[in-house]
């Protein structure tokens, strides 16, 4: 997390990042991030592995109109 505070759902743990924090999500899980705050979100998100590409993404709720 590189700005703010996040709230990082990971299958059914939900828990808050602040600044200078991290976690890991394995491929494959269940995961979403949202702002609880009033401060701009900024995150930098990291992908391992041998294929990084973005069309293998599955949305299974999407408040954000992503589609």
């Amino acid at each position: 997390m590189v700005k703010g505070t996040g709230r990082i759902t990971r299958g059914s743990e939900v828990f808050l990042l602040t600044e200078n924090q991290s976690t890991y999500i394995p491929a494959g899980d269940r995961h979403r991030v949202s702002n609880p705050g009033l401060v701009d979100l900024a995150l930098i998100e990291v992908q391992c592995g041998e294929y990084l590409g973005e069309d293998d993404i599955v949305r299974f709720q999407d408040d954000y109109g992503r589609g």
